[in-house]
């Protein structure tokens, strides 16, 4: 918890809001609510709002752009996240009788190995501003398209080369993932949902203020 001491910074000055450059976007920002694998809104969130990097936006426009010319939109669980909330998720770690939410985010883990496997990480990319975490949206049925395991789903299932999925499931999230990787982003070998743009331009640097459009404007 203390790795952030020497290369935190607070100035939101190379940060924009997502919604201001991909418009259509969808943004349902899941650690503002209380549906997360810990139950409560996490610390850092005051707004229900995605925030990335100058050029992780131009990067994330440019694949919405090409996704939908084929029908679909970008929707939106996570961006930027404040290096409060990853502390908040490394101090519940901490805590063995809280595990209300293992019954819908890790079935079949133990909260001490989600740290362990690498589904949670005691220092985030998310906090460097340039890492978002996203599905597509299918305009003809109005529904997400079907990944084959749900965000934020910590088990094998969600790692993005997993073949117990059907070869529908398979082929979606590679639709997801080639375009995200032709428009700059690497993927993750966890996690289906989870990108960081490739020339990131903070890759050293974590920040701390906190999800908010207000706090942008300052």
């Amino acid at each position: 918890m203390n790795d952030y001491k020497t290369d935190i910074k607070n100035n939101p000055s190379d940060f924009v809001l997502l919604a201001d450059y991909v418009p259509g976007i969808i943004q349902e920002i899941r650690y503002y609510s209380t549906y997360n694998f810990i139950g409560d809104r996490i610390d850092g969130y005051e707004e229900p709002c995605a925030l990335l990097t100058k050029d992780a936006a131009r990067a994330l426009k440019a694949v919405s752009n090409e996704m939908m010319v084929r029908g679909y939109r970008l929707k939106v669980f996570d961006a930027y996240r404040p290096a409060c909330a990853v502390k908040h998720f490394v101090l519940w770690g901490l805590e063995d009788q809280d595990i209300r939410m293992k019954p819908y985010f890790y079935p079949t883990l133990q909260k001490q190995e989600l740290f362990e496997k690498g589904y949670i990480a005691k220092k985030s990319s998310h906090s460097r501003g340039s890492t978002v975490d996203l599905t597509l949206f299918d305009m003809s049925t109005g529904k997400e398209l079907d990944m084959g395991s749900p965000f934020d789903l910590f088990s094998e299932v969600s790692h993005p080369d997993y073949r117990g999925v059907t070869d529908e499931q398979y082929d979606n999230r590679m639709i997801l993932q080639s375009a995200m990787l032709r428009n700059g982003f690497l993927p993750f070998e966890c996690e289906w949902w989870h990108f960081t743009l490739d020339n990131e331009p903070y890759p050293n640097t974590y920040f701390e203020f906190p999800v908010s459009s207000e706090y942008l404007r300052k």
